[in-house]
């Protein structure tokens, strides 16, 4: 009987934790796990461990939390625990040349694109916010580049119209864990896997998100702000003034527009919805959220705020 394949895992939020989950029930034996360190969390700014921390604490297996993997003791450490392969799932720290060459059967990475569109930190919210109709997940055997090298497996799934980065979030994490668990299976019974290089053409970079985005900006189209207001549901959600209130807006609908409106005017407030005018149609608003408040609909806000109706502005 062959050995069991000596897996280490390495991963920090909680779309790594199902990746996690599917190695800890392959045929391999997940040695250890690494992990960001814990970082201050909440308003009172305590130490929280990582979901992929948490996840591997209740299945027993040892955690690593270095600050860099470009350490020669951190490398060392990693070597002495002979792994096979180490699997690399939204992890957060870079891996350096000598680290990838470490495992018998190198690095693999789950990421969660159709590579080579959307290389880097934020490819889910990216895909929403470009409009893609169509995203997935691809397991990549890893090299010095960025998210460059060869893919092994990849798994589609189209985008919904009323897809957020939440609900993209949740099932492509699932999907890369389907994903992972066919490679890992192949690795011990076959058929063996086929790395494909990645095409030179449809090369995109998915940049770290930066909260100024999440702000609405009236002078845009509509249905790039709807798409704003989806990507960044459930961080950093989008926000925008209306009748002199800053809101956080959690779900609008891109509507045509009229021609006399001006971008940022209150056209309609009524219990299904507050339409604003944009540079390119209307933005039909939802569900916001005040400051110190909780999401409520619009009709509950229009009913703290019944002067936005006499505002609203009607067909000339």
């Amino acid at each position: 009987m062959a050995d069991r394949l000596r897996l280490v895992f390495a991963g920090t939020p909680d779309f790594a934790v199902p990746c996690l989950q599917a190695c800890l029930r392959s045929d391999g034996d997940v040695v250890a796990v690494y992990t960001q360190p814990d970082r201050p969390s909440g308003r009172g700014r305590q130490l929280a461990a990582s979901p992929v921390k948490r996840a591997a604490a209740a299945a027993g297996i040892p955690v690593l939390q270095p600050e860099t993997l470009r350490d020669p003791e951190a490398q060392a450490r990693l070597a002495a625990l002979r792994p096979d392969l180490l699997v690399v799932v939204a992890y957060g720290l870079i891996l350096p040349r000598k680290v990838l060459a470490l495992p018998r059967l190198g690095c693999w990475n789950v990421h969660a694109s159709l590579l080579p569109r959307w290389r880097g930190a934020a490819p889910i919210q990216r895909a929403l916010l470009a409009g893609d109709r169509e995203t997935g997940v691809g397991l990549m055997q890893m090299e010095a580049g960025l998210d460059t090298g060869p893919v092994l497996l990849e798994r589609r799934t189209p985008i919904a119209a009323d897809d957020t980065g939440g609900s993209l979030h949740d099932r492509l994490a699932a999907l890369g864990a389907e994903l992972l668990a066919a490679g890992l299976a192949r690795l011990g019974a076959g058929p063996a896997l086929v790395a494909t290089a990645q095409p030179e053409d449809g090369v995109t970079y998915a940049h770290k998100l930066d909260k100024a985005e999440a702000r609405l900006d009236w002078q845009r189209p509509a249905i790039e702000l709807e798409r704003t207001v989806r990507a960044f549901d459930p961080w950093p959600v989008a926000e925008a003034e209306i009748g002199g209130e800053r809101l956080r807006i959690w779900s609008a609908q891109a509507r045509p527009g009229r021609a006399d409106a001006v971008p940022g005017q209150v056209l309609a407030a009524a219990a299904d919805g507050l339409d604003i005018a944009c540079g390119e149609g209307t933005l039909r608003i939802l569900d916001v959220q005040r400051a110190g408040g909780r999401r409520i609909t619009v009709r509950d806000y229009l009913n703290a705020r019944p002067e936005l109706k006499s505002a609203a502005s009607p067909p000339a």
